[in-house]
């Protein structure tokens, strides 16, 4: 490099702090002394630095960045030793541009003085070999699912059990039993239930957070292995390698993967083990799609001879501020020349290798955390670390879920307190307000406390684990698992179920069902003929093969006979692909690709004799019927996009030189590509409406002069830097995508899971709108929605994509609106436009539709529509999946049920229900759902009945004995009564049930009543407030005036009436018997017989069993109970209720 001119001083240039040169000495770890070549070398990476950095801040989201303080460090970092040797010459020009960056650095910090990294900027410029002081500006790498640590478990639970109106009462009327003006009985019959309650529910909470953390725990503790630089005193050695936990890894590290390893940060792959620098990795966990996906490590990277090269090679990686978005990344590798040389160095050849060197990134050169490496092993640098990974941001923490069930009787808990308050001061004002009278109120709420029954919350909870109980012991529905045991009644009151589709509907398992060929048809039951056919077209070709190889033989389709045309036919389908065959350990040959539709049609060509035995970027061989191979070079590819929806591809056949142009795609592209037909139209429409997947098959022979012509003009298009996309696509439309030969239509079909069809229609006669929400294609989610039969057979569905404008937004909302019984098919793109303009609008029109599928649906997005149904409608979603990307929408939903599938059982684990397949669900909300809710709404009912009518009988007592706070009944007689007595039948109506299980999955309609929500309503609340009042005031009144002689008996008299009263109303209640209601009954009532000897204090033996007392109890129990068993036969003559008429 030239010294001349070099006369411009370097004090023109600011200095740099000296914190920053701290930072470069501990970032590179190098002696600071460097020579002349070394000093070139840095002000030429000062200069790649600026402009990589000035471009990659030009990227992103269109507005200028501002730069983190960080950045200056590093350029000071590469700039160090320029200004330590200021005395030095370097080149004009260079010192010249190396001036203009400095201004422009410190025009920066003068725009940005503050040392605080900018919270608004995430984007980074990430060193390679980066100092700790930089790492530590990133978040750690920790996975964390916790709810909760030491500090917050005791307040966050003690928050979300008291803020249940219900427990809060009940903690205050348990905390007013310690004043000695308010106690009445036993402080233990006050406190006992309600730290029964908590303890129960904490332990509980306490168990599920510790499991979670045992998981969190051995997710951050997985061992990588990652690169470290030699050591200073000798810098030769090769790098080292260091095992660390995931938890540890940090922004700037170079990860090493190996197979099946899961990957445990965003990370660039900079090399792979395949020499062509290409990987597969598994993504089920991110977006669902158990199909391989291809990335590419970056091609400067690639080259490099070893990882020491590797690990000391002077670059950076700029990358974007982190998105949600999976499918964007936007980033540059800057290369800085070669690796910084040791201090002994000083060769001159140094100087020219100093070229800067701007390589940008996508999406394909970048792995994310969660997905696993399918194959081989590669190196990767470490770009977005925990919080900030695309995983964990396209994941919502989990909400505590409550049942609407409980949200109800809360509502009806509060109407219970104004309903005692009231009781309490009207008795309080009947007195004329005397003496105390404050106190007496309080004396009275305490009295009256058991309106508000805490037996409730324990009757409650314990139907919760019975029910759960017995789903998890159903013979019907194998393996599944109750993960949240306060839901089940939710189960029975789902009006919207969202779905996901891979996996959950589908098995993911492709399968080729039919090939059609105009004149010929063949269905997978005659595959035997294909194969017979396709080896007579082999063995002919094989014994006349001077003829064939030459391409002579050209004779028009209709004299070509049947076995050339098959042949033709399946060759085009056994090469026209993405696909790469990958030799297993065991030896056996397994088939990757993007897409199953792709690995399904190529197994069906090994099928019939055609195998695909090689392929790489250059090259394919595939095995005839005969055992000899075929090869043939690949000159140009061109991808499936879901924009041209076909895929071509120019191969040239390696003996003969033949040069063919094959091309496969959907019907509605190629029709006006290939050659004129009066057949493919109608067959596509017939395979379309059996759900298969169409893909038209068609090529065209090119010649050398032909294929020479496209190659140099779609180079010239490819070099343009505008509209190159439209200028390549332009030059394959003219050169090879007219006139093709249309060889055949095929039908691939996407096995679905057990029953499907059959569960979907039940559901959705049960009332249940159903959305299909999947990252998958348009067009596969269209035809899986017909094969599920999700979509009516002539039903219209109205597709939307692509939409830009908000204008187009409207437009569609107003045809949907005119439309409400078509299906809607909307992408991923359209749906967050919709959202994002026309919210409340879009949310009204699509939950009237009979069905939608969204596609191409990110995680959050998912999530998103499940909390806006939620919120829009207010009624009960309830959502599955089986896969990592369906957790967000699991835990958004009211009721989360996922799927143990392919995927791993990551959506299992973050249910409230495990499943093992989808049909499962139609008994789990038709009959266990059902049962669950009735069962809860009756005895929730019921027990609040048994509350009210004793509060009613003090109240009357406290009425005729002036006013007086006393109660009626007290000690072992309060305890007995919410327990002993009375217990056991009230619980066995958890048993109960109205119609059998067969009934309920045959008639749906029958679970469309229970959405209503009329089982417990407060209708139904009313009714039992009035049969309380008039119970309770019948047996207090008949009791004083039957037994006005026996005043002091009257405590056992209307007891005994009290018990055989509640008794009487569980028999009444009761749908259909069963063995331990019968047993319940009978012995609570021997219990109390027998208890009445043990307790003089209450009850006069002598009078008890005399005949006074029997006759004049059993009128009192008529009088309460007979009016209400005539009223429940009449009603069931003159309005039977929906489930009594099929019976």
């Amino acid at each position: 490099m030239s010294t001349s001119g070099s006369d411009i001083p370097l004090h023109i240039i600011a200095p740099v702090s000296s914190s920053n040169r701290g930072h470069h000495q501990d970032t590179h770890s190098e002696p600071t002394e460097r020579g002349m070549h070394s000093n070139v070398l840095r002000a030429a990476a000062a200069r790649s630095a600026s402009k990589s950095f000035v471009k990659g801040r030009n990227k992103g989201k269109g507005k200028m960045r501002e730069q983190y303080p960080d950045e200056s460090d590093e350029e000071a970092t590469l700039l160090g030793n320029v200004e330590r040797h200021g005395g030095e010459d370097i080149g004009g020009e260079d010192v010249e541009e190396s001036t203009q960056m400095k201004r422009l650095q410190v025009s920066r910090h003068s725009a940005n003085p503050s040392k605080s990294r900018n919270r608004q900027d995430k984007s980074r410029t990430i060193p390679f070999r980066p100092g700790d002081r930089f790492q530590s500006h990133f978040p750690p790498n920790m996975v964390r699912n916790q709810k909760y640590n030491l500090f917050t478990f005791f307040p966050f639970v003690l928050y979300e059990q008291f803020k249940f109106f219900f427990n809060l009462y009940f903690l205050l009327v348990a905390l007013s039993q310690f004043i000695p003006a308010l106690k009445i009985g036993f402080i233990f019959t006050y406190v006992a239930p309600l730290a029964f309650v908590l303890c129960v529910t904490m332990g509980k909470e306490a168990y599920d957070d510790y499991k979670r953390h045992l998981r969190d725990r051995e997710a951050n503790s997985q061992k990588y292995l990652i690169l470290v630089p030699p050591l200073s005193h000798n810098p030769d050695s090769g790098p080292h390698t260091r095992s660390v936990p995931s938890s540890s890894l940090r922004v700037g590290d170079l990860v090493m993967l190996e197979k099946n390893q899961r990957v445990p940060a965003d990370m660039v792959l900079l090399r792979t083990s395949d020499p062509s620098g290409t990987c597969f990795i598994r993504t089920d966990q991110l977006d669902g799609e158990t199909d391989w996906k291809l990335r590419v490590a970056v091609p400067t990277t690639q080259k490099l001879g070893s990882d020491k090269e590797l690990m000391m090679l002077d670059g950076e990686v700029y990358a974007d501020a982190p998105i949600k978005d999976l499918h964007t990344f936007i980033g540059t590798l800057t290369v800085n020349g070669t690796s910084p040389p040791s201090p002994h160095s000083s060769s001159p050849a140094l100087s020219h290798a100093a070229t800067s060197m701007v390589e940008p990134l996508t999406a394909e050169n970048v792995v994310w955390s969660n997905t696993v490496l399918a194959a081989g092993s590669a190196v990767g640098f470490v770009v977005y670390t925990g919080s900030e990974t695309r995983a964990v941001m396209n994941t919502s923490h989990p909400e505590t879920k409550v049942g609407l069930l409980d949200l109800e009787i809360n509502r009806l808990a509060k109407i219970l307190c104004a309903v005692t308050f009231a009781l309490s001061v009207v008795l309080v004002a009947l007195n004329g307000f005397r003496g105390l009278w404050y106190i007496y109120v309080f004396r009275f709420l305490i009295l009256f406390s058991s309106i508000i029954p805490i037996s409730l919350r324990v009757n409650l909870d314990m139907g919760k684990t019975v029910y759960a109980n017995q789903i998890m012991t159903d013979p019907d529905i194998p393996n599944t698992i109750v993960r949240t045991s306060t839901l089940p009644e939710e189960l029975g009151r789902i009006e919207y179920l969202l779905s996901d589709k891979t996996g959950t509907l589908t098995q993911n398992e492709m399968e080729m069902k039919k090939l059609h060929m105009g004149t010929m048809s063949y269905g997978f039951d005659s595959m035997d003929e294909v194969a017979h056919q396709l080896a007579t077209a082999f063995g002919a070709e094989h014994a006349r093969q001077p003829s064939i190889a030459t391409g002579t033989q050209l004779a028009t389709r209709g004299r070509r006979d049947m076995s050339s045309r098959l042949r033709d036919v399946v060759l085009s389908l056994a090469l026209c692909h993405n696909v790469t065959p990958v030799t297993n350990d065991d030896g056996s040959l397994t088939y990757q690709a993007s897409s199953p539709d792709e690995v399904a049609i190529v197994k069906w060509t090994e099928s019939v004799g055609l195998t695909l035995v090689f392929r790489d970027r250059t090259r394919m061989e595939v095995q005839t019927p005969t055992g000899t191979r075929l090869s043939y070079d690949i000159l140009e590819l061109f991808p499936f996009t879901s924009e041209s929806k076909r895929m071509g591809i120019v191969v040239r056949e390696s003996q003969s030189g033949e040069l063919l142009f094959l091309q496969k795609g959907a019907d509605v592209v190629m029709a006006r590509i290939v050659q004129r037909n009066d057949w493919l139209e109608e067959e596509t429409g017939n395979m379309a409406r059996e759900g298969l997947r169409t893909l038209v098959v068609a090529r065209k022979r090119l010649t050398p002069q032909n294929y020479a012509a496209f190659k140099q003009r779609h180079h010239e298009a490819s070099v343009r830097l505008e509209g190159r996309n439209e200028a390549m696509a332009a030059v394959v439309a003219e050169y090879l995508e007219r006139d093709l030969e249309l060889l055949g239509l095929t039908g691939v079909e996407d096995k679905l899971q057990d029953e499907v069809k059959s569960t979907l229609e039940l559901l959705r006669n049960a009332g249940i709108k159903i959305w299909m929400l999947t990252g998958d294609k348009i067009e596969t989610a269209r035809c899986i929605a017909i094969s599920t039969k999700l979509v009516a057979r002539n039903q219209y569905i109205h597709e939307v994509a692509k939409l830009k404008t908000s204008d187009q937004v409207r437009d569609q909302l107003e045809f949907l609106q005119s439309k409400l019984d078509c299906c809607l098919v909307i992408d991923g793109e359209s749906l967050q436009l919709c959202l994002n303009s026309y919210k409340n609008e879009f949310i009204e029109i699509a939950t009237k539709l009979s069905a939608v599928v969204a596609c191409r649906c990110s995680p959050t997005q998912k999530a998103d529509v499940a909390r806006l149904i939620r919120q829009y409608t207010k009624k009960r979603v309830c959502c599955i999946g089986d896969g990592g990307n369906d957790v967000s929408m699991i835990q958004a939903a009211d009721v989360g049920v996922g799927i143990v599938g392919k995927e791993g059982k990551q959506a299992s684990l973050a249910a409230d229900f495990s499943v093992t397949q989808f049909s499962y669900l139609a008994k789990l909300l038709m009959w266990h759902g059902r049962n669950s809710y009735r069962r809860s709404a009756k005895l929730a009912q019921f027990v609040i009945h048994r509350g009210l009518i004793i509060s009613v009988m003090q109240a009357v007592f406290s009425a005729i004995f002036y006013f007086a706070p006393i109660a009626l009944y007290q000690g072992w007689l309060m305890m007995g009564y919410a327990t002993v007595y009375t217990m056991a039948p009230v619980f066995s109506l958890v048993l109960d049930q109205d119609v059998n299980e067969d009934i309920a999955l045959i008639y749906p309609e029958l679970y469309k009543e229970l959405t209503k929500g009329r089982s417990l309503s407060f209708k139904t609340f009313f009714q039992w407030l009035m049969i309380s009042v008039y119970q309770g005031g019948a047996i207090m009144i008949m009791s004083l005036v039957l037994f006005e002689n026996e005043f002091l008996n009257i405590v056992a008299i209307s007891f005994t009436a009290l018990i055989l009263n509640e008794l009487i109303m569980v028999g009444i209640e009761i749908t259909t018997w069963h063995t331990y209601m019968v047993i319940a009954e009978v012995v609570t009532l021997l219990l109390y017989v027998i208890s009445i000897a043990f307790l003089p204090e209450y009850f006069d033996l002598e009078f008890v069993i005399s005949t006074r007392f029997a006759w004049k109890v059993a009128v009192i129990v008529a009088v309460s109970a007979l009016p209400l068993y005539l009223v429940k036969a009449i009603r069931s003559r003159i309005a039977p209720a929906a489930y009594s008429k099929l019976l």
